[in-house]
């Protein structure tokens, strides 16, 4: 930890003890949601385009685990940390688990992941840099980084559940994540 850096921080306005709740609340969000879209990337099956969703959602799913990779060394920058306990830790997360539907169609574990896509956007990474602009430039910037992957994964899976088109496009390799790799150098 960084003393200096945190006080840089509180001088800038940043309440931290307020900005280490949204950054672990958010950090708890990447790690379940990685789960999750492990578990629903594995039940994207059947003729309806299950094999072409698995490898959509494998690119969210990697860069979701990458986002958490990238948010846990300014955690600790800012003097915090993770919590000891997993459970604890998951129960910390910003947004829904994003649960396997009771009837697992394509259609609706695309709905479920549809709304874990927005609720990052919405409100994790949206509220992160809303929170910081202009005062943490370093976490804003990390945040505004993983909100710009954020974004694309909300449109790819509207674009599949809609069939409107978002102009996006699949990574050329899973789980590159184009904004965010810089920080997990």
């Amino acid at each position: 930890m960084s003393e200096h850096n945190r006080r840089l921080v509180e001088r800038a306005g940043i309440d931290v003890e307020k900005l280490l709740d949204m950054l672990l609340r958010a950090a708890a969000a990447e790690f379940t949601t990685y789960y999750y879209y492990t578990v629903l990337r594995n039940h994207a099956v059947g003729l309806e385009g299950g094999e072409t969703i698995k490898e959509i959602v494998e690119d969210a799913r990697l860069e979701d685990r990458n986002h958490f990779e990238a948010l846990v060394p300014r955690i600790y920058e800012l003097g915090g940390e993770l919590p000891k306990d997993i459970v604890d830790f998951s129960k910390m997360a910003w947004c829904r688990d994003a649960y396997l539907p009771e009837e697992p169609t394509i259609e609706n574990i695309l709905k479920v992941l549809l709304e874990a896509e927005r609720c990052a956007v919405g409100g994790v990474y949206t509220e992160i840099c809303n929170y910081t602009f202009g005062k943490d430039p370093r976490t804003y910037d990390l945040a505004l980084a993983i909100l710009h992957e954020e974004i694309e994964h909300e449109a790819w899976f509207e674009e599949l559940l809609i069939g409107k088109p978002s102009g996006h496009f699949r990574r050329s390799k899973p789980g590159e994540s184009p904004y965010v790799s810089r920080f997990l150098r």
